[in-house]
């Protein structure tokens, strides 16, 4: 494997103040060591950024860049490509809603429905409490539980609306 070159300590970038987290930043340098090409780190360096800020501020770019050894172009093209890297403040839980096909034909627009009805917000929106965010999703991978919803790292399905307040009310 080649040698990669050492990183700094911290990381501030472009005058606003963002600085990579001594940990987050030994994290990145170890998912970067462990491959070949630094490029092969670049998502999960912005998931680290992502667990701890709940998002990926426009400061991050160029730390993630520098920190891989990666131009900020490179880095910003990952981060606007993948939908589960945010690039503006989310809830503290997001509701990811399958939009694919299958979920499309087994219920998706009652759910979509009943899911913006209980919470007042469209796709993109944030309750007012901040407690959620509804984004659309290509696909869950979840077809035999269409329509399937995913809150954070858990996925559902199939949904009904008659059953969205007792699964809300587990992610307070």
């Amino acid at each position: 494997m080649p040698e990669t070159p050492s990183l700094p300590t911290l990381l501030a970038t472009d005058g606003d103040g963002f600085v990579l987290d001594p940990e987050d930043l030994e994290a990145m340098r170890a998912e970067r060591d462990h491959y070949e090409q630094p490029q092969a780190a670049c998502i999960e360096a912005l998931k680290i950024v992502q667990r701890r800020h709940g998002w990926v501020p426009d400061g991050a770019i160029p730390a993630v860049a520098s920190a891989l050894g990666l131009g900020v172009a490179e880095v910003e093209g990952v981060a606007t490509f993948y939908s589960l890297i945010f690039r503006r403040p989310v809830g503290r839980h997001v509701i990811l809603l399958c939009d694919s096909s299958s979920c499309f034909l087994c219920g998706f627009d009652a759910l979509r429905a009943a899911v913006e009805e209980r919470l007042a917000i469209g796709f993109g929106e944030t309750t007012a409490d901040g407690r959620f965010t509804l984004l659309p999703v290509c696909c869950l991978g979840a077809c035999d539980g269409a329509p399937a919803l995913m809150i954070d790292d858990d996925t559902f399905g199939p949904v009904a609306a008659g059953e969205l307040d007792d699964l809300l009310e587990a992610y307070p």
